[in-house]
């Protein structure tokens, strides 16, 4: 399936997957109003087979197939402490 992605300016990481280029019609306002200004970034032939660095292929089809778009989120911020203090314990 040939799907556009577009980012955001206000969160890092935040993606969103739409099946036509340039047509937000699927996309509910208030989700826009949230995303601000989309930023085209890449056009994929997205298939099965593809691997995504952030999110699961068949989600992403599923939902681009059902509701005309996918918002992949940013993954939660890394506490760096609470791995410093895992490497600790495991390395005593």
């Amino acid at each position: 399936m040939l799907c556009s992605i577009y980012k955001t300016n206000k969160k890092e990481g935040m993606y969103l997957f739409i099946s036509r280029r340039e047509d937000f019609s699927q996309i509910p306002e208030t989700l826009l109003e949230m995303f601000g200004q989309p930023k085209l970034v890449v056009t994929m032939n997205l298939t099965e087979k593809r691997t995504l660095a952030f999110a699961d292929t068949k989600k992403v089809l599923d939902n681009l197939t059902s509701e005309g778009f996918y918002l992949q989120m940013p993954p939660p911020p890394i506490d760096h402490l609470v791995e410093y203090k895992k490497w600790r314990d495991r390395n005593k």
